[in-house]
């Protein structure tokens, strides 16, 4: 028997075995969330039940049960290239929803749409996320991690490696000639686990673990999807964008003219607030923090002459005695009670911590907001660019605005993401006289000719280092 031959088959399963750990096709409902968010949202309804632009992805495997899982797959990344192969399922998808082709999705990989399959199906069923919509009741539902996988494998994988050591010391001394094996004996566990194979096989398994996480950690540097800072000032988008339908421009006016969209003075606040003093939600206590910060006093309707003068003392004393009448008014009472005199305090001293901070020592003045998107240095973007001549709407890259009470970061702002969309996203202006795209005269005459139905962002050099690059 040759002993040699089997030891060296046997460390090669070892490393196979251990390798496969990396590239288990993971399904990470968890993770499926954010995919889910950042690339279906826009068309397909989150409760996986009703149909919207696309149809309610609840139950969509069954639907393609009669089909290798690989015909779903490619359906997902690029479902044209199915239905001109005339599958059936895909043809009966497509005709369903009027022949409006799904966008493709070339970079996710099959791990990635396991864990979109997997969140949509958690979500559909209930059996994920904080809570689960069972009728009109809602129901508190424990979130399923699939954390055991990994550590029963890992537990399996220490208990193979222990046994293959052992065999392969035993191997070792069967193949030496027989006057030397019987001097020699069987390695101990603690030998095993401290001879140079083992000791070997140990740092190329860190070796591989540290090159993974370096990867991966060095490939999210910088990225903050899902960051919702909270701001000195409780502003709800849900309550302005969404209930009273302000259109967004009207407080980012910068983004349909310049790079940037730009924080709203306080100014732009007051034209609204100067006449509405008490919100729906924190009465007082947030529309006050706009009146302290450019110095307009409730009590006259009036702005403040020489502002920046007033002493801390001067502008507790107004804004308190503001707070206070507003308490007498709403609960009918002449003199503060013991809740009012706390809630005056309170939401003073909210006030001015929400508005001084080390760096800023007076109450006047502008608010410092906390940035929430924020682009690496050497990366170029122009709102206006995307506004005004791409007519995207805010929505596309920054989620459904109108329905976040605090604004957190909704897309991923990665280069992957901002590539896939030039590659994807069609020039709806071509053809309507626009003077930015006349100088691309082939793509004209190609539209005008038939030969071309669409003509993408990539096409007019979407692509090029430099646009985005300085």
């Amino acid at each position: 028997m040759n002993y040699r031959l089997y030891r060296n088959r046997l460390l090669c399963l070892i490393v196979t075995f251990s390798l496969s750990i990396f590239y288990i096709s993971a399904q990470d409902p968890d993770e499926g969330k954010e995919l889910f968010r950042t690339n279906c949202a826009v068309c397909h309804n989150k409760n996986m039940k009703t149909k919207s632009t696309g149809p309610a992805l609840g139950g969509v495997e069954d639907r393609w049960a009669d089909f290798p899982q690989e015909d779903l797959y490619t359906w997902i990344r690029a479902s044209q290239s199915l239905v001109q192969a005339e599958h059936p399922r895909a043809v009966e998808v497509f005709n369903e929803y009027n022949k409006v082709p799904m966008q493709n999705f070339p970079n996710l990989t099959d791990d990635h749409i396991a864990s979109i399959l997997a969140y949509v199906n958690g979500v559909f069923d209930g059996t994920y996320g904080d809570v689960a919509i069972a009728g009109e009741v809602a129901v508190q539902v424990e979130k399923r991690s699939n954390n055991w996988i990994y550590y029963s494998l890992l537990a399996v994988l220490i208990i193979l490696a222990l046994t293959l050591a052992r065999l392969i010391s035993r191997l070792n001394i069967a193949a030496k000639p027989d006057d030397e094996a019987v001097a020699d004996k069987s390695f101990s566990l603690f030998e095993s686990l401290t001879s140079k194979g083992m000791v070997t096989f140990i740092i190329f398994c860190l070796v591989i673990l540290a090159g993974y996480t370096t990867v991966n950690n060095g490939i999210a540097f910088g990225r903050q999807q899902g960051y919702a800072p909270e701001q000195p000032i409780k502003y709800s988008h849900v309550t302005h964008a969404g209930l009273h339908q302000i259109e967004c421009q009207y407080c980012h006016d910068g983004a349909r003219r310049s790079k940037h969209a730009v924080i709203p003075a306080m100014n732009t606040c007051m034209n609204c607030h100067k006449a509405i003093k008490n919100g729906s939600v924190y009465g007082t206590a947030e529309i006050s923090k706009i009146y302290a910060s450019v110095g307009f006093d409730p009590n006259t309707d009036q702005y403040i002459d020489n502002y920046d003068n007033m002493t801390e003392a001067e502008i507790e004393s107004m804004f308190k005695k503001w707070m206070a009448d507003q308490y007498k008014l709403t609960n009918e009472v002449v003199e503060l009670d013991r809740e009012g005199n706390r809630l005056v305090e309170e939401q003073w001293d909210e006030l001015k911590a929400s508005l001084t901070n080390d760096t800023k020592e007076n109450i006047q003045g502008p608010v410092e907001w906390t940035r929430v998107h924020n682009l690496p240095d050497h990366v170029y973007f122009n709102h206006a660019q995307h506004v005004k001549i791409g007519k995207l709407e805010c929505q596309t890259c920054h989620g459904k605005i109108e329905e976040m009470e605090v604004v957190g970061q909704y897309s991923p702002l990665s280069m992957g993401w901002c590539i896939n969309c030039h590659r994807e996203t069609e020039v709806k202006s071509f053809g309507d006289n626009n003077y930015y795209l006349e100088s691309f005269k082939q793509y004209h005459d190609e539209i005008k000719s038939g030969k071309k139905d669409k003509v993408t962002v990539e096409d007019i050099g979407g692509l090029e280092c430099q646009k985005c690059h300085y």
